[in-house]
């Protein structure tokens, strides 16, 4: 018998699989289609927002016991791809929507996000084919670095931006508040996390996918429902 929790989780994860597979149609028809005078930005956006800034519920999910999954790791990983977006909104949108690195970024992200959702569904209803487990602990392999280095260059792009425009998202001194802020240099601290990190992180699911694909399917339980910025 469904629970009503089960039927929330099921929903949720059919829904974010739409999203995620309507985003990868929009980019695939935009660039398949000359025609549009509308920029790939302009056309992503707000689905881009709704989905990922969506995520978050993962967060609650995580706290309420829905699913077994450390809540503060869950927050840290949705918030590194929300920064990205907030990132893209720094830019002018005629920039964002001719970059390269948009839609090379969420090529990646569509994609693991589709898996990602498509195999928590059919853990929920207790069935997952085999494909779709090797999907899930083996597309990360190409994903993650391709997903890394999407963000690096949005953010990249971010910092050339924040260079020429210095005021732009800062508050220098002086002020009222005798307080100052650069985002600029904000920009440059989360790169040099990206280099510790993204190694370390690398490392731990190359060490998920030897455990979970040497489990028999039958007797195999789902781990922690954890995602990465290159493969979530």
């Amino acid at each position: 018998m469904i629970t009503l929790q089960k039927l929330y989780l099921c929903t949720y994860n059919v829904i974010q699989a739409f999203g995620w597979s309507w985003m990868l149609y929009i980019l695939i028809s935009h660039y398949g289609d000359g025609s549009s005078t509308l920029s790939f930005w302009d056309k992503i956006w707000l689905p881009l927002f709704i989905f990922q800034f969506s995520a978050y519920l993962e967060t609650i999910h995580a706290i309420t016991g829905l699913v077994r999954s450390n809540p503060i790791i869950v927050l840290v990983q949705v918030t590194s791809r929300a920064f990205i977006y907030i990132v893209l909104l720094s830019l002018p949108s005629e920039s964002v929507g001719s970059s390269f690195s948009l839609p090379y970024t969420l090529v990646s992200w569509c994609i693991a996000e589709i898996i990602k959702y498509s195999y928590y569904f059919m853990n929920l209803i207790e069935y997952i084919p085999y494909f779709l487990i090797w999907l899930r602990y083996s597309s990360f392999i190409i994903l993650y670095p391709t997903g890394i280095s999407g963000e690096l260059l949005c953010i990249y792009n971010a910092i050339i931006y924040s260079k020429s425009n210095p005021d732009v998202w800062s508050y220098t001194l002086p002020n009222q508040w005798n307080f100052t802020f650069s985002y600029l240099y904000l920009l440059i601290m989360v790169v040099i996390t990206y280099i510790p990190g993204s190694p370390i992180l690398y490392k731990h699911m190359l060490s998920q996918r030897q455990k979970a694909l040497n489990t028999n399917v039958k007797t195999k339980k789902e781990p922690d429902q954890k995602c990465s910025s290159g493969m979530d």
